[in-house]
């Protein structure tokens, strides 16, 4: 239906029925839905009319080949005209649906049979009922479907010498009722408006991030100094990478750094000679965002670490950074794509009271088409060698419009590239950059430690899923946070757990798992030492051996993630009552399976804690009187459950159940 067709009220082309609150639906449908291939994306939509006949709806959805398919809505809650289906696309892409209603004459009529029958009528009295669905039947029957049965029981409903009950007993029978609902007789017919939903790969939605410094794999010299790594010796430290059950690892930027306003060790004005400075002040003689630093390699190295990593079963991500170090060739060549302030010099980054004087960042308005096409351009270069996934940095800095043309005019060519919003940001931002057509962001997990909170945060990224996709890293190089400084090993198992389970997509930024806990200065979320301005080579075999290192723990999460397709959910997650405020619990279930995963987790490093946990069976399809078992993945346990149970986590033991639920058989 048209614009001018609403606006003129054109009652042939709305129809008679009502079809209201569609969902998925993002920003009133300007935009499109989330999903992946085979996620069972639930369709819902209100559906009514005058009066008491009943209604009906289907949903008829298309992929980018055009062919359509339709799934008949089932009601869901009595008399709320809700109605519910599910559809699961399989291919990349744009995909369509709408939601079709009418008015189902059969239903009308064996509900008003039935009430009748049971008030008492006799045969006489339901004459013209009985005539109604034969008349009914006799729509299928020219139609040729289900030919015989649909005659048959037309012809009983005629057969005035039988007795009622034998006359209705076909018509009201499970076959022809199930034939009838299948290819029900469609009356009023009215067509709705279209939705749009885009479809990525899996791995849009599900996954685990590890993200290292190709300069830190160098290891160190003879006299116990580091040396600068290359992509080859990053290539050799994806083995790591992979054994702990990663499926993506990403590099921040590998361009050529800027020698200009070049930062030293622990972000300080004064460099010394040999220090490496910071990966995001990108540019300078060696080249810009098309160019790899020259002590990291070439684009053959490149494209061998690619190949490399697919062969572990790992997809490479590289920072998308668009910013440029004042000798980066931009600058000097393009200088209309920065901002030049009154005194004639480009204004570098702030983020106040941060400065980043080596850093300019980019003006979009100056020479909107000619920036545009650059920032084409190189994003190619680097899909042109291998890489699937941008990890964007800052994108809530740069015009929202922009990323909307760039991803699309990535995707119209490579629709299976993805891009992550690195968006610690607030929600309006965040949410409007998944609109825009992010693939995941950052959020602020990192910030959420007490119980209210975190649940709060879990059912709200639930609730966005159509629209924003949530990936969960537990630190990053810019962010150290107060429960990992003071919480001791133990709070960083607690945080990867959450993490893990939360969000289908969590990641690990290095030396997460060697407990890195020191910063700057107190009541910093800076790393002492940080990485982002000095070579970092880890022993995390030594780590690892010596019983120091929390790769086992992470290892075992993602084999858990990927042996439990419910955790690899986030429209499932519900949240449960534990009478503690040191543990919190929700489930999730998988769709296709059935399967139920329970998560129970202590949010305090220092001591045991115990209560009462309340699962809410009926939300889960379970009855309340039912018996359980709970089989813990994480701990080997095996528990028999109810309704109430009593949970206890001592984080010397465990700092969660993650729980395999099943209804009891014997």
């Amino acid at each position: 239906m048209t614009d001018e067709a609403r606006r003129k009220g054109d009652h042939t082309m709305t129809g008679r029925l009502g079809i209201d609150d569609v969902t998925p639906e993002v920003a009133g449908g300007r935009d499109p839905a989330k999903a992946v291939v085979g996620e069972h994306v639930p369709v819902t939509a209100t559906v009514w009319r005058e009066g008491h006949d009943a209604v009906a709806a289907t949903v008829v959805w298309s992929g980018p080949d055009g062919t359509e398919r339709s799934t008949r809505l089932a009601e869901v809650g009595s008399g709320l005209d809700r109605f519910a289906a599910t559809i699961v696309p399989d291919t990349v892409g744009e995909w369509t649906f709408r939601v079709d209603a009418w008015s189902d004459p059969w239903s009308t009529w064996t509900h008003a049979v039935m009430v009748k029958m049971a008030a008492g009528q006799d045969s006489a009295q339901l004459a013209n009922d009985l005539e109604i669905g034969a008349r009914i039947l006799d729509q299928k029957v020219t139609q040729g479907r289900s030919k015989n049965i649909l005659k048959d029981a037309a012809a009983a409903l005629r057969a005035s010498t039988l007795e009622l009950s034998e006359r209705v007993a076909l018509a009201l029978g499970g076959e022809v009722q199930q034939r009838m609902h299948e290819d029900p007789v469609r009356e009023l017919l009215t067509e709705g408006v279209p939705h749009r939903l885009w479809v990525d790969r899996a791995r849009a939605a599900f996954g685990s991030w590890y993200e290292l410094f190709p300069r830190s794999t160098g290891g160190v010299d003879k006299k116990g100094l580091p040396k600068h790594g290359t992509l080859k010796t990053t290539a050799k430290a994806l083995d790591r990478v992979a054994r702990m059950g990663f499926d993506v690892v990403y590099f921040p930027p590998i361009h050529p750094v800027g020698r200009v306003n070049r930062k030293g060790k622990d972000n300080t004005l004064t460099p010394g000679p040999d220090d490496v400075g910071s990966p995001w002040a990108i540019g300078s003689s060696d080249g810009g965002h098309d160019a790899i630093h020259p002590e990291l390699g070439t684009f053959k190295d490149l494209d061998a670490l690619v190949k490399r990593a697919k062969a572990l079963g790992l997809e490479v991500a590289l920072d998308l950074a668009l910013q440029a170090a004042p000798d980066h060739p931009w600058a000097s060549e393009h200088p209309e794509f920065f901002t030049v302030l009154p005194d004639g010099t480009i204004a570098f980054a702030e983020n106040p009271p941060k400065k980043y004087q080596d850093i300019y960042p980019l003006n979009f308005d100056n020479d909107r088409d000619a920036i545009y096409a650059e920032m084409l351009r190189v994003t190619k270069v680097w899909i042109d060698h291998g890489v699937t996934i941008f990890r964007v940095d800052n994108p809530h800095t740069k015009p929202t419009d922009f990323w909307a043309w760039l991803i699309a005019e990535i995707k119209a060519e490579h629709p299976d590239v993805l891009f992550l919003a690195e968006a610690f940001t607030r929600p309006a931002r965040l949410f409007g950059l998944g609109r825009a057509g992010f693939t995941q962001s950052y959020t602020y997990f990192t910030w959420r430690t007490e119980k209210g909170e975190l649940l709060e945060f879990a059912e709200q990224l639930r609730d966005h899923w159509d629209e924003s996709r949530p990936n969960l890293f537990v630190n990053t190089p810019d962010i150290l946070h107060e429960s990992l400084q003071v919480g001791g090993p133990a709070m960083f198992a607690i945080r990867a757990a959450l993490a893990a389970t939360i969000s289908p997509t969590w990641g690990v930024y290095s030396g997460f798992e060697l407990f890195e806990h020191e910063p700057q200065k107190p009541g910093s979320e800076e790393y002492l030492h940080s990485e982002k301005f000095e070579l970092r080579p880890r022993d995390f075999e030594t780590a690892l051996a010596e019983g120091r290192s929390l790769e086992p723990w992470i290892t075992r999460l993602n084999e858990i993630r990927r042996d439990h397709p419910a955790l690899q959910q986030m429209r499932t997650l519900l949240v449960h009552e534990v009478d503690s405020d040191a543990l919190l619990s929700f489930s999730k279930s998988d769709p296709e399976t059935g399967e139920i995963v329970v998560v129970v987790i202590t949010l305090d490093p220092h001591g045991p804690h115990e209560g009462t946990l309340r699962l809410d069976l009926p939300a889960l399809g379970l009855d309340w009187d039912d018996r359980l078992v709970a089989h813990d993945e994480a701990t080997g346990e095996t528990y028999d459950w109810g309704a109430a149970n009593y949970v206890r986590l001592d984080p010397t033991r465990a700092v969660a159940h993650i729980l395999t639920i099943r209804r009891r058989e014997d």
